[in-house]
């Protein structure tokens, strides 16, 4: 494509995935700051809200497949022996022999780390603090690559996770203690749960795309987020009846509707936005998407607390701008990396 038209794509691409997550950050954060009007009770059945979000993924992207599929763009294997009668290929996109087991990881490792992010909310952790805790991620990945792996890192990755998660303690600990935004110790808990499972995730990951190379399979986008979607809507289910929070979630949202529309919106932002990310993986570098995910944050953070009426005293916003240099550094560290990468490979 010529350069106006890379610049068109991609500025639909970012733009779609900033519209979509700076909303769905928004409305996570009004889920859980809501109040019940008639006895000011608040939501807190998280694994239900992770059934509604990953049903809604699940159904967008079993619809993508089917357009795929009426349209013809959707996988077909050359000689036709797919194993699914041609009736079905006329209508289902989807990718042919997709082995679902290695799904099953993935999709459980997924919805916990959501479903713990959502528990530090609703127990009391501030949206920005969680946002940047978030960002953090690098570190349980570092931790399990060195001791699990073997792997070596430089002093600059050492210093941008360092950065990233002395800044998000600096600025959960200088907080003004109040019935909102106190970040408690429950809440610190369970956003280390959500990193710890994101490192999980990442192996888990490579470990699903690497059964699929052993099976010859190429999977769609569509295909991951319609099966990994499924196998976390089915544990956000089997993990909200265990503990009754589906029926509670259910009554919660019938008595108070305004519920039931903020978490629709909060899930459709969430299933537009990973195609907005597909769109965007499918034209340019992953890396490209990187960097528009991980800025994302700043700017969601950012927007909470002008928005949301959060309180930043003088040692939170040093906290903040902290956090925020690590993640830049950790950017600006990925694409000249790349950079060097590609420079290697011309020069070969």
């Amino acid at each position: 494509a010529d350069p106006q038209t890379q610049a068109l794509q991609l500025l639909f691409g970012a733009g779609g995935i900033y519209a979509s997550f700076l909303y769905y950050g928004s409305l996570q954060e009004d889920v859980f700051r809501y109040e019940s009007p008639d006895d000011g009770s608040k939501f807190t059945m998280a694994w239900f809200l992770q059934v509604l979000e990953s049903g809604a993924n699940v159904i967008f992207g079993t619809v993508a497949l089917i357009i795929m599929g009426l349209t013809g763009n959707g996988n077909v294997s050359a000689d036709g022996d797919d194993g699914v009668d041609g009736s079905t290929r006329k209508w289902w996109g989807g990718t042919p022999n997709l082995p679902k087991k290695p799904f099953i990881s993935s999709g459980f490792s997924q919805v916990c780390s959501k479903g713990f992010t959502s528990l530090a909310l609703a127990n009391g952790l501030s949206f920005p603090v969680a946002t940047l805790a978030k960002s953090g991620k690098m570190a349980p990945v570092m931790i399990g690559s060195l001791i699990l792996g073997g792997a070596t890192y430089g002093m600059r990755e050492y210093l941008q996770v360092l950065a990233i998660i002395s800044g998000t303690a600096i600025l959960s600990m200088s907080k003004k203690k109040s019935a909102e935004s106190e970040s408690t110790t429950l809440g610190v808990v369970f956003i280390l749960l959500a990193l710890v499972m994101d490192g999980i995730t990442g192996g888990v990951q490579k470990r699903l795309l690497a059964d699929m190379k052993r099976a010859k399979v190429t999977p769609q986008p569509y295909d991951l987020m319609t099966f990994t979607n499924l196998f976390m809507m089915i544990f956000a289910i089997l993990i909200s009846l265990s503990l009754g929070e589906f029926t509670k979630g259910m009554s919660y949202c019938s008595h108070n509707p305004k519920m039931f529309t903020l978490i629709w919106k909060f899930s459709m932002c969430s299933a537009v936005g990973q195609s907005f990310i597909f769109y965007t993986v499918a034209r340019f570098d992953p890396l490209v998407c990187s960097t528009v995910t991980t800025t994302r944050k700043i700017f969601s953070v950012l927007l909470s607390i002008v928005f949301k009426g959060h309180v930043i005293p003088g040692k939170g916003w040093a906290g903040l701008a902290l956090a925020v240099s690590g993640i830049i550094s950790e950017v600006v560290n990925k694409v000249q990396g790349s950079r060097n990468r590609m420079k290697s490979k011309t020069s070969m």
